[in-house]
């Protein structure tokens, strides 16, 4: 995936060219640059021989990634440039972005909002720059999940997504102030073709109970009922604009993560501090807001969901 190109892990850098404060044993420690065996560079803290703290690690392939560290991982807030042109903005944990976080494709396209252990994982928005798009909703494990909806330029729709394609009620609501209700179903795509198998042995396949498919001990696969189709809309009919007919909005997931393992310790100095970016809601449309805004807004709606949970 073209998002975790330049991602480490990086070079063990306990030889190579180093330059810096070293602790009472002979370790890294304090601010220091080093260039590594294999030609990769970094510039920042160390704490007892490991990167921790701030610094800037550049890659030979091009990336570089300027941020926070932990035990030689990225880890906490930082900024992560590929190859491609293409960046990450937000929140890392064990060298995964993790938390909230902005990710800038080479072809205009921006995804702002939730990632799990490396993945989109739920609440967010993806702008999509060719169609002047954007959808907002769940992702779960990289793939959009559950209600959500896409806001075109004069329309917008309401629904559901079941594997990145829409499934099951919806409606659409104009800027005329009306609304048009029907579903999504999925049909065979005539475009997709099953190898290997052809369709008399499809249907003596199933006209066997699937309890006598099943070969003793064998496990049962679960079928993708998204493969090979394409969603199709049928409307029903047409209404005035009422939001009670709305289907539910998208809320952030609950997540179960484990309780963090690194050390909180760490060197404090003035090398490479990161400045918050100075673009307000005020400055810019809701496309340039800054992504700290919004960071912040979905660490307090995560708060609020967590401690729902708890309650019920």
């Amino acid at each position: 995936m073209a998002e975790d190109k330049g991602e480490g892990p990086e070079d063990e850098d306990t030889i190579g060219i180093y330059f810096g404060g070293r602790s009472a044993d002979g370790e890294r420690h304090g601010e220091g640059w080093a260039v590594l065996p294999n030609g990769d560079y970094y510039q920042g803290c160390y704490c007892r021989g490991m990167r921790n703290g701030k610094g800037l690690y550049v890659f030979k392939n091009g990336a570089r990634y300027e941020g926070e560290w932990r035990k030689a991982m990225k880890y906490g807030v930082g900024s992560m440039i590929y190859p491609d042109g293409s960046r990450y903005e937000g929140d890392w944990r064990h060298d995964l972005k993790h938390g909230f976080g902005a990710y800038y494709y080479p072809n205009g396209d921006i995804y702002e909002g939730a990632w799990f252990k490396g993945r989109r994982h739920g609440l967010g928005t993806y702008f999509f720059a060719e169609y002047q798009i954007k959808f907002m909703g769940t992702w779960v494990e990289g793939t959009i999940e559950g209600p959500g909806q896409i806001i075109y330029p004069r329309v917008r729709y309401h629904g559901s997504w079941l594997k990145g394609k829409p499934k099951g009620p919806g409606c659409f609501v104009f800027d005329t102030n009306c609304m048009q209700h029907g579903f999504f179903l999925l049909t065979k795509d005539p475009d997709f073709e099953e190898y290997g198998e052809g369709e008399e042995e499809k249907e003596d396949r199933d006209k066997i109970p699937k309890e006598d498919r099943m070969e003793e001990g064998e496990e049962e696969i679960e079928i993708d009922e998204t493969l090979g189709k394409v969603a199709v809309w049928r409307a029903r009919n047409v209404t005035a604009y009422m939001a009670e007919f709305l289907p539910p909005e998208p809320v952030p997931l609950p997540v179960h993560d484990s309780v963090p393992s690194l050390t909180d310790e760490s060197i404090e100095t003035d090398v490479l501090r990161l400045e918050p970016s100075t673009i307000t809601a005020e400055e810019g449309d809701d496309e340039n807001d800054s992504w700290l805004l919004h960071r912040q807004q979905f660490l307090e709606e995560t708060a609020q969901t967590t401690t729902r949970a708890k309650e019920y």
